[in-house]
């Protein structure tokens, strides 16, 4: 009886061990995250909230400037007085041309009253033909200085309003660039407005980024002043050229929903967003030791995100090169493949990714 009992403790406590077995370690393998060829991964870069439109403001006449209103940094509104000019001499010239006016109005009365005897009288044939011919010449070229008397009263008119600068658009004053006191010449900048409105995020982008960049690339802006909120952004413009001292390349971006709380002169910081710049058709490269056929079809092993188990992945093939391959189809950006030991696992085995001894020998 007491053998009995015996084997049967035995039995239960043996397959309480089989219950309690131990869940297998997860098995070291070495993969990458992948990234389409000729895409950079994100990139912050540091920018400045610049106005869309900028344009300096300067006088239309040469002269003595008299008066500045308006000082660096100060908001101005469409047809407010920024500055003057010295006028005395603007003056002058108007007092001028309005004298020859005068002088070619009167000229004119009297060519038209000598014009009008001489045709009665040549009518009742009293004068010759010459004489009425001579008058109509004089009465004609009287016409004509008067006309250009009035042009001339007009342009004095205007240079003596040009004396007075007025701002064409709201803004704000981002430089001045003249003096009280200074003789400036005409379309001699004076000040330098930002208008007021559209802005743009500017950055300068080194190479690396800018091949990965089009018109339309989005980017994500955020900005030390109000560090609550980020802004979706659209690149507007790409410099054509690299500046010739930092060899960088001027990129603008336009705010999807600008907001008031964005002004000019605000430092921004600027992510662009690398998965929505991809361009639809680009292939991945990987090494050839991270291709596996199934059968005759070309595979990779891809790690799962969350679980960590793997997935064999059918492929396309684009080209085959001495240690790599191009993918067209089957991988997506961020992808976890793995680059070694591909005859060594199977499909939903759990593993522990880990990085390779020599990055440099497998592109990404």
């Amino acid at each position: 009886m007491h053998a009995l009992i015996a084997a049967c403790g035995a039995i239960l406590l043996s397959a309480c061990h089989q219950r309690e077995a131990v869940a297998p370690e997860p098995k070291p393998v070495v993969a990458l995250a992948v990234h389409p060829d000729g895409r950079t991964t994100s990139a912050s870069l540091p920018a400045q909230v610049q106005a869309r439109y900028s344009t300096s403001l300067s006088f239309r006449v040469g002269g003595k400037v008299t008066e500045r209103k308006v000082r660096l940094g100060d908001a101005v509104k469409a047809g407010q007085i920024v500055a003057s000019l010295d006028p005395t001499d603007l003056r002058n010239n108007l007092v001028n041309a309005r004298a020859q006016l005068d002088a070619a109005e009167h000229r004119l009365v009297y060519t038209k009253q000598q014009l009008d005897r001489d045709q009665a009288q040549a009518h009742a044939n009293l004068i010759a033909p010459a004489q009425l011919e001579q008058t109509q010449d004089a009465y004609a070229s009287a016409l004509a200085q008067r006309d250009s008397a009035l042009a001339q009263m007009a342009l004095a008119t205007d240079h003596l309003r040009y004396a007075t600068l007025t701002a064409d658009r709201d803004g704000v004053i981002t430089s001045e660039d003249a003096d009280t006191g200074q003789n400036v010449q005409a379309a001699q900048a004076i000040y330098h407005l930002d208008w007021t409105g559209d802005v743009d995020i500017a950055c300068d982008v080194p190479e690396r980024t800018l091949n990965s960049l089009t018109v339309g690339s989005t980017a994500r802006v955020s900005l030390p002043a109000l560090p609550e909120k980020t802004f979706e952004a659209r690149v507007r413009e790409v410099s054509p050229a690299a500046d010739s001292q930092s060899r960088t390349w001027r990129v603008k971006l336009t705010l999807a929903a600008p907001s008031p709380e964005v002004r000019l002169g605000m430092t921004a910081n600027v992510t662009f967003d690398a998965e929505g710049n991809v361009a639809a058709g680009h292939p991945f490269t990987l090494p050839v030791t991270a291709l596996f056929h199934r059968g005759e079809d070309p595979a990779v092993w891809v790690v799962r995100t969350g679980s960590d188990t793997l997935e064999l992945r059918p492929v396309a093939v684009q080209r085959y090169d001495e240690r790599t391959v191009s993918i067209g189809s089957g991988l997506h950006e961020g992808d976890r493949v793995m680059v070694q030991g591909v005859h060594a696992v199977s499909a939903g085995q759990h593993v522990q990714v880990v990085p390779p001894l020599h990055p440099e020998d497998f592109p990404s």
